[in-house]
């Protein structure tokens, strides 16, 4: 049995502690023999990381060679559970605020700006993640809960031996460890919103109102919510097929039984605590009213007005809570109620009882938990989370041209140019004619779509205009494609048209690959300069665009695609600077640092000047939503973040002049056109490489795995081009090349000429500095050792020393190129608390590596038993475990 465990900064001893009690949870149920194999590999391992050479790694080698396919599989939940631990040990002794927003506050006020702009920033601002449901979150949700509890128990202090505490942690490790951690069956829609719902239910509705109420007291004033989280879950439907009308609703009936049971736990907690006595405390003749109002006629609380009014508050809650779920309330009100309209009415019964206590003298009693609970209805509402809306403009473009042509108004829409479409548009939004004809026939696809729209018009009748805001709209390549959105909201009665049109959801545009960006500047210029939109715009006070950093990624390589965004932003800026419209970007950002992954307060510090203003919408996927929001703890931490970096990227001053900074900006231009062009010539010119890719990689087990309900693919082809990006980097990830997140960057940088101006770009742009801050964990969560060996799985061996050669010898020049602009000797030399938590993790990641590499090459040689497939894909678990930011 396991002793005490000291306190450790790094969280090494958290990890010994855990360790051994996952060893006793082994032994105890598989037996001594089963905990001593896997207990042998892992020292092999630890030794071939502590002395590398021949014969350490040849005794590992063996050592994984004895194991039959049973043992692989214990062997894998062993190692794979152990870096699910490793994590809990990490977030539990990161510091509990790395950036804070007291922290940016004092920086302005350093650099001359009064917290007075803090404060005028804050009450008109939005910073919101956004949860997506993206594949590469390859946990099950009863393997999260149960991270969850031991988190939490490991948050109560130091476990003394034998004690109550570490007998529950122990249960804990053995549910997980008797715990199937791959899904049985591909989840639904709705298994995804419910492991979103566990995220908003134990995080963010309890952090967001301290947070807020933190601010409040630090800045000294009332602020309006602006830390408000949004979900795609439910919403988006591009590529995705099993999104529709019941999944909208159903996410939206979910998000407000999570909400509003919060509110009921709050409320008969409050209930139990304001127990004032008309005897002892006065009240308000608005609070007198309410309690008068409630029905509830108990002689026992015939002078409790606060208890009185708090019942009948409840009771209200709990009818809304029927109305919106369809499901009776998780407790039964005491007396009978009339459902809220809106969760603004529920906010106003509570400030009746907060104001009351406040004229009485006794405003004490209303710090803590009513005040928080103020401050939750205010923030999530009824409907918990802004829902998004998302769909491809191909989509759109069937649809608009079906319901022109069965309305007789056009026989061939798609066959018009970009701009005689916009001219047909303008006309239909003009006036208030429908054209869909309920009686007509069209495609199920048309059909399906208008439904969904139909269902968000219902939602905005029920929750009000913050349940639903914005409309994605993938592969905006054109005006028309806004204004499609605008056509078919109009069928629902949501687009109001006239020369000063109103709507509730907004056309946003996606701009994804590289000519997309570029794109980008032209096509909202001419948008915001037709006067319907740019009304729309004035009225809601901003016009939102997102830019993809997944695609974008895949399209021209890590450097281009940062370097596209960056520019693309600053010329957005410009476009919308001169039509007086203020612009809210929206980044569609990963978890790995291919897909716009990495350092949240960096990534938005490093952005142009002027592209944040205090506006910001980030997305939050797959594994990454665990890691930074699966305790309350942990999405403190990272909300906090978020929110200083939005404070200082909107005023902080700029580190270097104009002039400065235009130089820079035409060296990394250079610097990004070499570095798409080597990202290219690999990837899309060199014959054979997408044969390498799905051979070196497990691109095509990946697939296999049951682990969203999105397909791999966009289409039925293999092609790189028609690969989501989302696979797309998992699988470089688990075969440890991650060559999304480096590649061409070393050699783009190694042919700039300039060096001093390269060293000075280093030192004083943020922008560079957080690109090569991402670049340097990639580099070093690499291995080429590792990678060679999957490498080893491409049967054309010319092939495979071509395209393997290049590689190798790129991730080299990367490296070395890394280590002289940031004057290091190696990898995360300055980032010490990392390079131990990589280091850590190695030993524990490289062995399943090596058994996901046979178990592919016995699946691809035709061994059939399920057991391969089976281990193939709990490596796959284990690997994206120890390496969290994977996907």
């Amino acid at each position: 049995m396991a002793g005490t465990r000291t306190a450790d900064a790094d969280g090494r001893a958290d990890l010994r502690y855990l360790g051994r009690l996952l060893g006793d949870v082994i032994r105890a149920a598989d037996g001594a023999p089963v905990f001593e194999r896997i207990e042998h590999i892992r020292q092999a391992s630890v030794a071939v990381h502590r002395t590398p050479g021949a014969a350490n790694e040849a005794a590992l080698v063996a050592a994984l060679g004895q194991l039959d396919l049973g043992d692989t599989l214990r062997f894998v939940r062993g190692f794979m559970l152990f870096s699910l631990l490793a994590n809990l040990a990490e977030d539990r002794n990161t510091p509990p605020v790395t950036h804070s927003v007291g922290d940016a506050v004092a920086q302005l006020e350093a650099a001359g700006v009064d917290r007075r702009a803090v404060t005028d920033l804050l009450q008109k601002a939005l910073i919101a993640p956004v949860l997506t449901a993206h594949p590469t979150e390859v946990r099950r949700k009863s393997m999260i809960d149960r991270e969850a509890a031991i988190s939490a128990l490991l948050g109560q202090g130091v476990p003394v031996a034998g004690s109550e505490t570490e007998q529950e942690l122990l249960r804990q490790i053995t549910l997980l460890w008797q715990t199937r951690p791959l899904r049985a069956v591909r989840p639904v829609v709705t298994d995804e919103i419910d492991t979103a719902m566990s995220w908003f239910a134990r995080s963010f509705l309890p952090e967001v109102p301290r947070l807020h109420a933190r601010w409040e007291k630090l800045l000294g004033t009332p602020l309006a919510p602006f830390l408000r989280p949004g979900s795609w879950i439910g919403g988006d439907r591009d590529g995705n097929p099993n999104v529709n009308a019941a999944t909208l609703e159903a996410a939206l009936s979910r998000q407000a039984g999570v909400a509003l049971g919060f509110y009921l736990d709050e409320l008969n907690a409050l209930g139990a605590e304001l127990s004032l006595s008309t005897e002892l405390a006065q009240v308000t003749p608005a609070l007198a009213a309410l309690a008068e109002a409630s029905g509830d006629t108990s002689p026992s609380r015939a002078d409790e007005p606060y208890r009185r009014a708090l019942t009948g508050i409840y009771a209200r809650t709990a009818a809304s809570f029927v109305a919106l779920t369809g499901r009776p309330a998780p407790r039964a009100a005491a007396v009978p109620g009339v459902a809220y309209a809106r969760a603004t009415e529920l906010h106003a019964d509570l400030l009746i009882v907060a104001q009351s206590l406040d004229a009485s003298g006794d405003s004490i009693l209303r710090t803590g938990r009513l005040d928080l609970l103020i401050a939750a209805v205010a923030t999530f509402g009824f409907h918990l989370a802004t829902l998004d809306l998302r769909q491809n403009a191909d989509v759109h473009l069937r649809v608009v041209s079906e319901l022109l042509h069965t309305a007789g108004v056009h026989a061939d829409y798609a066959a018009l140019t970009p701009a005689e479409r916009v001219e047909l548009l303008g006309r239909e939004l003009g006036h208030a004619r429908l054209l869909f004809n309920p009686y007509a026939r069209y495609s199920d696809e048309t059909l399906s779509e208008m439904a969904i729209l139909r269902a968000a018009a219902r939602a905005h009748d029920r929750f009000g205009p913050h349940v639903i805001r914005a409309y994605i709209v993938s592969k905006t390549s054109c005006v028309a494609n806004l204004m499609e959105v605008n056509l078919l909201l109009k069928e629902v009665g949501l687009y109001v048209p006239g020369e000063a049109p109103t709507c509730p959801i907004m056309a946003v545009p996606l701009f994804e690959t590289i000519g997309d960006l570029v794109a980008a500047p032209d096509v909202m210029g001419e948008y915001l300069d037709r006067p319907r939109a740019a009304v729309l715009a004035a009225k809601r006070g901003y016009q939102e665009v997102m830019i993809g950093y997944s695609d974008s990624n895949k399209d021209g390589g890590y450097l281009t695609s940062n370097w596209s965004l960056h520019e693309g932003a600053v010329a957005l800026v410009e476009v919308f600077n001169a039509r007086n419209i203020r612009l809210q970007l929206f980044h569609g950002r990963g978890g790995a640092v291919g897909r716009g992954g990495g350092s949240a307060f960096d990534a938005i510090r490093a952005q142009p000047a002027g592209s944040v203003g205090g506006r910001i919408r980030i997305t939050e996927q797959g594994e990454v939503i665990a890691s930074k929001y699966g305790s309350p703890a942990l999405a403190a931490r990272g909300l906090e973040a978020m929110t200083a970096a939005t404070v200082l990227a909107s005023l902080a001053p700029p580190d270097a002049n104009t002039g400065t900074i235009t130089r820079f900006r035409d060296a990394m231009a250079g610097i990004s056109d070499d570095a798409c062009r080597h990202y290219r010539d690999l990837v899309y010119e060199t014959p054979g490489f997408n044969s390498f890719f799905r051979a070196a990689t497990p691109i095509t087990e990946i697939a296999g795995l049951k682990i969203g309900s999105r397909p791999a693919s966009r289409t039925a082809s293999d092609r790189i081009e028609d690969l989501r990006a989302i696979p797309w980097v998992f699988s470089w990830a688990q075969a440890r090349i991650m060559l999304p997140g480096w590649y061409g960057a070393g050699t783009a940088f190694a042919a700039f000429k300039d060096r001093g101006l390269l060293a000075d770009m280093v030192a004083s742009w943020p922008f560079l500095a957080a690109t090569l801050s991402n670049l340097e964990m990639v580099l070093a969560k690499s291995d080429m050792g590792v990678a060679a060996r999957y490498a080893g799985l491409v049967p054309d061996a010319d092939l495979r020393a071509h395209v393997f050669g290049q590689i190798r010898d790129g991730w080299a020049v990367t490296r070395d190129q890394l280590l002289t602009l940031t004057g290091q000797s190696t990898l995360l030399e300055r980032q010490p608390a990392l390079a131990k938590a990589v280091k850590l993790r190695m030993p524990y990641i490289d062995p399943l590596n090596e058994l996901q590499i046979e178990l592919i090459r016995r699946r691809r040689t035709g061994e059939a038993d399920p057991r391969i497939a089976e281990g193939i894909h709990l490596t796959i678990n284990g690997i994206a475990a120890g390496l969290r930011n994977s996907g």
